[in-house]
């Protein structure tokens, strides 16, 4: 199952993605003790494993802030954390087999890494297709996937040509994105609001 999180800064969206993608890994070890022909040690070599695919660059310390606020969250849940802030399929490697369940944070910062690397400066249309192209990938090779984005478009400003570029590339990512899901919620002031 893929779930696409979205909503603004500070709307309670990460809390929420980590609740769900929590439960998600709860109904896979439901499912893996149903089965009459799984022995205790089999259970234990495919006990699922939950994995944080963190995409953020930290260049201050306001971005290490945010790290350790997310670290927080996440303490005590079981979580492998992985560093991946380019080419997101990558994180696959680093993921040993068997039931997975993935947290992608976020699409916002994966874009802009992914848009703006030290070599070059991709398109909308390159940056937008090898985003979805691995998250395609990461869908079809784990259980599940809960994927967080940010809103965009609602703050009605002019931005400058290149963001202006960024903010398109992210609509078409959140839209493809939006497409690939099974369930889409909005977080707003921390309510979850089912759109699909």
């Amino acid at each position: 199952m893929m779930v696409l999180v979205v909503g603004g800064s500070g709307s309670g969206k990460s809390s929420y993605a980590e609740k769900v993608t929590v439960s998600l890994a709860q109904e896979s070890v439901k499912e893996i003790t149903k089965s009459e022909n799984t022995s205790l040690s089999d259970f234990k070599l495919n006990i699922p494993k939950k994995y944080y695919l963190a995409t953020m660059q930290v260049f201050d310390d306001e971005g290490r802030k945010k790290v350790e606020r997310h670290r927080n969250l996440r303490s005590g849940k079981g979580f492998f954390t992985i560093e991946q802030p380019t080419r997101i399929s990558g994180a696959l490697e680093k993921m040993e087999d068997g039931d997975r369940t993935v947290l992608l944070e976020c699409i916002s910062n994966l874009t802009a890494n992914e848009m703006f690397s030290e070599k070059k400066t991709m398109t909308e249309i390159q940056v937008t297709e090898n985003v979805i192209r691995d998250i395609k990938m990461l869908k079809e090779q784990t259980n599940h996937l809960v994927v967080v984005s940010n809103n965009i478009f609602e703050d009605g400003t002019t931005y400058d040509e290149i963001t202006t570029k960024y903010i398109r590339a992210m609509g078409k990512i959140n839209q493809k994105l939006a497409a690939l899901a099974d369930r889409v919620v909005e977080v707003v002031a921390g309510i979850p609001v089912t759109l699909k």
